[in-house]
C-alpha cells in the first residue's frame, strides 16, 4: 500500500482555537491535511502513536531581535537570519519575523535584502520582517539609540512600499508623533503591517492613526504613554479599539502580572493581546553580555539591560512566555496557546498558512507534556533535530 502520509494520535489535539479529543492530524508533504476523528483516519496513512498529552500549533513571533548569539541588526544576512531561525526552534517557535532595531537607513536596506533573500532561498522559519524603527519618539526611545531615531520620509516611505512586493509580511514600528496619518495609509494600502510603538501620542492622536489603518501595538505598556485619569495614551487606545491587536512581552519583568490581567479582561475585540519575545542574541546561549549599536547589554536575573539600567530587549523564549501565562497569569492552556500562535499569525493575515493547524498550513507543530513542556518540534513535517 502507498504511503500517503502521517497521522498522528493518542492525544489531545489543539488546532489553534479549539481542543479536540479522539483525533488525529493528518500530515503528508509538509503540509496539515487535516484533524479528523481517529475513525476517520484515511487508508494510506501511516499511524504514529505520540505519547504526548497535547498537539499544537509551532508558535509564531512576530518580534524576534537576535537568538543563538546574533542580532539581525549585527548580521543583516541570510546566514544570520537562518541562526536566529533556528535558536528559536527547540523553544516552539517555527514562524518568526526578524526584527531590526533601529538603524541607519543602509542597515535597513540590508535587512530587507536579507529577508527577501532568505524567502527566496526557503530559509525554514522567516515569515516575513519587521523594522522597529527608526521613525520613533525619542522620549520613548527605550534602548533604542536616540542619534538614529528621525522621522519619516518620502524615501523612507518609498522604500517600505517597495519592500513590502518581495515579503510574505512587513511589520513597521512607528510612533505617529513621526509618521504622518497619510503615511500610515499608504503603509497600510500597499500591504505594510503597521504597529504603533516607542511612542508618547495622547489617546486623539493614537486614534487618528488606528483611522488610518494602525492594526497594532509593540508590547504593550512598555516605552509606550500610560493610561491615566485624564489622558488613556497609547495603553488605553490599544484596549479601546477593537481593531488594534497588542503584543506582549510575557516575562514577568516588563509588564505586572496585575496589569495584565487587566489589560486580558479589558481589551475589546476582534483584536487581541498576543505573546511576543522581544528576545535578543541571548537566546539558546550562554552570553553574558553583547552590543547594540556600540553600546553594552548586560544578561542577568532574566534581564537585558544597558549600563543604565534601560531594558534592552528580553531574555526570553516562547515556551516560557506560554507558561507564564497560564502557571502565573492563570488562562486556560489553550488561551495560552493560542496568545502565541493563532493571535500573532492573524495580525499578519496568515491563519491559512501558521499557527493553525487547517488543511494547507504548513507542518509545523509541537508534542507537548502536561506542564507544557516541549517534548518534539515538527517543522514542514519534518521533526527538528532529526
Amino acid at each position: 500500500m502507498t504511503v500517503l502520509g502521517t497521522a498522528f494520535w493518542g492525544c489531545d489535539i489543539f488546532d489553534g482555537q479549539k481542543r479536540l479529543k479522539n483525533h488525529a492530524l493528518l500530515v503528508a508533504g509538509g503540509r496539515t491535511k487535516g484533524v479528523v476523528p481517529i475513525a476517520d483516519i484515511p487508508d494510506g496513512f501511516r499511524r504514529r502513536a505520540t505519547e504526548a498529552a497535547l498537539i499544537a500549533p509551532g508558535f509564531v513571533d512576530l518580534q524576534v531581535n537576535g537568538g543563538g548569539g546574533v542580532l539581525l541588526n549585527d548580521a543583516p544576512t541570510v546566514d544570520g537570519i537562518r541562526q536566529i531561525c533556528q535558536a528559536h526552534l527547540p523553544f516552539g517557535t517555527t514562524s518568526l519575523l526578524p526584527t531590526l532595531i533601529t538603524d541607519t537607513p543602509e542597515k535597513t536596506r540590508q535587512a530587507i535584502e536579507a529577508v527577501q533573500s532568505a524567502v527566496r532561498q526557503g530559509v525554514s522559519g522567516v515569515a516575513g520582517l519587521h523594522l522597529e524603527g527608526p521613525h520613533l519618539s525619542t522620549t520613548r526611545k527605550g534602548a533604542h539609540d536616540g542619534m538614529l531615531v528621525r522621522e519619516m520620509g518620502v524615501g523612507d516611505l518609498e522604500m517600505l512600499c517597495d519592500a513590502v512586493k518581495g515579503l510574505p509580511s512587513l511589520m513597521v514600528t512607528v510612533a505617529p508623533e513621526t509618521v504622518s496619518g497619510s503615511q500610515i495609509s499608504k503603509l497600510t494600502l500597499a500591504g505594510v503591517r503597521v504597529s504603533l510603538g516607542h511612542s508618547d501620542t495622547g489617546f486623539v492622536q493614537a486614534q487618528n492613526a488606528v483611522r488610518a489603518g494602525a492594526c497594532c501595538v509593540t508590547h504593550l505598556f512598555n516605552a509606550m504613554s500610560q493610561m491615566v485619569n485624564r489622558e488613556p495614551g497609547l495603553v488605553g487606545a490599544a484596549l479601546e479599539f477593537g481593531g488594534l491587536s497588542a503584543g506582549l512581552i510575557a516575562d514577568g519583568i516588563h509588564v505586572d502580572p496585575v496589569c495584565i490581567r487587566t489589560a486580558l479582561r479589558a481589551k475589546q475585540g476582534p483584536g487581541h493581546i498576543f505573546l511576543v519575545t522581544d528576545a535578543m542574541a541571548t537566546i539558546g546561549t550562554d552570553l553574558r553580555e553583547f552590543y547594540l549599536n556600540g553600546r553594552r547589554i548586560i544578561r542577568t536575573g532574566g534581564r537585558l539591560t544597558l549600563e543604565d539600567g534601560t531594558l534592552a530587549g528580553a531574555d526570553l523564549d516562547m515556551i516560557s512566555a506560554v507558561q507564564y501565562m497560564h502557571r502565573e497569569i492563570g488562562l486556560s492552556v489553550e488561551q495560552a496557546l493560542a496568545m502565541a500562535s493563532y493571535a500573532p499569525a492573524q495580525v499578519i493575515g496568515r491563519t491559512d498558512e501558521i499557527g493553525h493547524l487547517v488543511p494547507g498550513a504548513k507542518a509545523d507543530f509541537l508534542l507537548l507534556s502536561h506542564d507544557l513542556s516541549i517534548l518534539e518540534v515538527w517543522q514542514g513535517g519534518k521533526q527538528a533535530g532529526c
